[in-house]
C-alpha cells in the first residue's frame, strides 16, 4: 500500500512549514500596523510626536521579530514594516523628534 503524503495547507504561499508561529506572526502584525502609522502620520507635521515612537517601536519589534521569525513570509511582511516605520521615523526625527522641544 503507498503512503500519500499529504501537506497541511497553510495561511500563506510562503509559510511553508505548516507550523503555528504565534509570537513571529503577532511581532509581523504590530510591526506592519506600526510602520502604517508611522508613515501616515509623519505627512503631517504636527504629528511628528506619534510618527517618531511609532517608528522607533515599529523599528525594535521588526528587528526582534527578524531574529526570531522562521518563514519567508514572516520575513517578507516584516521588512516591509520596517521600512515603513523607518521612513515614518526618520520623517519624524526631521520635525521635531521624539521629545519634540520639551528637552533641549
Amino acid at each position: 500500500m503507498a503512503h500519500v503524503f499529504q501537506r497541511h495547507p497553510s495561511s500563506s504561499l510562503f509559510a511553508t512549514d505548516g507550523k503555528p508561529h504565534p509570537l513571529q506572526d503577532t511581532l509581523m502584525g504590530v510591526t506592519l500596523v506600526l510602520g502604517v502609522l508611522a508613515v501616515v502620520t509623519a505627512q503631517f507635521h504636527s504629528l511628528h510626536l506619534i510618527a517618531s515612537w511609532a517608528g522607533l517601536v515599529g523599528i525594535l519589534t521588526g528587528a526582534y521579530g527578524q531574529f526570531i521569525s522562521e518563514t519567508t513570509r514572516e520575513r517578507t511582511f516584516l521588512v516591509v514594516g520596517l521600512g515603513a516605520s523607518a521612513v515614518g521615523f526618520f520623517l519624524g526625527m526631521a520635525r521635531g523628534g521624539l521629545f519634540g522641544g520639551v528637552f533641549g
